[in-house]
């Protein structure tokens, strides 16, 4: 039985009296992740007029959009490109207003093999795609401001959902949500590992996405940053492919006019477990490729992903099955289709982009627009 209770930015909440310092709060959906495809499907629901709450268990918005400001310049430590082939994120880049910049591409790129470091005519590493001037997750930032107000709750960790009597429930360590549907906006093996479903998801449903790769989650992501871009001055994109590591593939990411001057590059794990890469080491192996100007960075800033609990789930870099990627099954709204998966892992489209997270939440958010009642 429901007790009285007040509307709060569009929501109804209630305080049930058999619960000990417990919120209920009524909603039509539950979004649990605020990257950006949790975000983008809150926003199609709010535009439909359903009632939203998305629970984010982090402190910040963008999930793997994650963007260090200098002077103004996004540098990301998560995703960073999208490309002039993907339609929802050029048509929301351009709802937003979101600023934007082609990736530099002039020069010629470098190839560091065990013998030595060999330099490439032109640069056949890095393709046209577009950037993020603030940083990509500025892009997350833009969609929550259209948001009702407190549409969003952060450090909300989402620990069960259950279906108790018909009524489905999101719980978190300080309340409980009641709605008609949950959207799952986390990666699968996250997702698994850190709720508890009742009842239990079916076993095949659970294996699939224990076994499901968390795009990013085992890599390390590396932005240094410099007081010029040396490297453009000799003729190099500041692209490089290397056999050597600890970094295997180096990027421009200098703001629109170089400034700030940064080179960035991607870390896969050499073993389970293996420890996060130092600024030394890396700022060896760039001064092997670019000279000794590379020696001296003003930051070195160091992202490794399998440390993000609200990311990747222990154990993460055993997980390399990446033909799960958009596997049928994640199209099939669960719990007798009241539960719904929405991230770039599920996507049937550009799994991995952020291309791939709206059309997954383009995807979650139709099914519960024209689910029946």
């Amino acid at each position: 039985m429901r007790t009285a209770g007040h509307y709060d930015g569009g929501h109804v909440t209630t305080t049930d009296p058999h619960l000990t310092r417990e919120t209920e709060t009524t909603v039509d959906v539950v979004v649990v992740g605020a990257g950006i495809a949790g975000l983008a499907t809150a926003r199609r629901l709010f535009e439909a007029g359903l009632r939203v709450a998305v629970l984010e268990a982090r402190d910040r918005v963008g999930g793997r959009l994650l963007s260090a400001r200098v002077d103004g310049v996004g540098l990301d430590l998560g995703a960073t490109w999208f490309w002039p082939t993907e339609r929802r994120i050029t048509r929301l880049i351009a709802e937003l207003g979101v600023a934007t910049a082609p990736q530099h591409l002039h020069g010629d790129a470098l190839l560091q093999l065990p013998t030595g470091v060999q330099r490439i005519d032109g640069n056949p590493i890095d393709v046209t795609s577009g950037r993020f001037v603030h940083g990509a997750q500025a892009l997350a930032e833009a969609v929550r401001e259209q948001l009702p107000p407190g549409a969003v709750r952060l450090e909300r960790a989402v620990t069960a959902v259950e279906i108790v009597d018909g009524r489905l429930f999101a719980r978190t360590p300080q309340e409980r949500y009641v709605a008609r549907h949950v959207v799952i906006a986390m990666a699968p093996a996250l997702a698994i590992s850190a709720i508890r479903f009742t009842p239990e998801l079916p076993g095949r449903l659970v294996d699939l996405a224990r076994s499901t790769p968390v795009w990013m989650g085992a890599i390390t992501k590396v932005v240094v940053e410099y007081a010029t871009a040396f490297w453009r001055e000799e003729g190099l994109a500041g692209a490089a492919m290397s056999h050597v590591g600890p970094l295997r593939e180096i990027h421009d990411m200098s703001g629109p006019d170089g400034r700030p001057a940064a080179l960035f590059g991607f870390a896969p794990p050499v073993s389970v477990g293996a420890p996060t890469i130092t600024a030394e080491r890396v700022v060896h192996q760039l001064t092997t490729l670019f000279g000794s100007a590379a020696a001296s960075p003003t930051s070195v800033r160091i992202r490794d992903w399998r440390d993000e609990p609200f990311t990747s789930p222990p154990g993460v870099e055993r997980l390399n099955d990446y033909e799960t990627f958009g596997h049928a099954a994640y199209t099939v709204p669960a719990a007798d289709g009241r539960l719904h998966w929405a991230s770039t892992e599920t996507a049937t489209e550009s799994p991995g982009h952020i291309e791939g997270a709206l059309a997954a939440a383009d995807r979650a958010a139709t099914a519960i627009i024209e689910s029946p009642g």
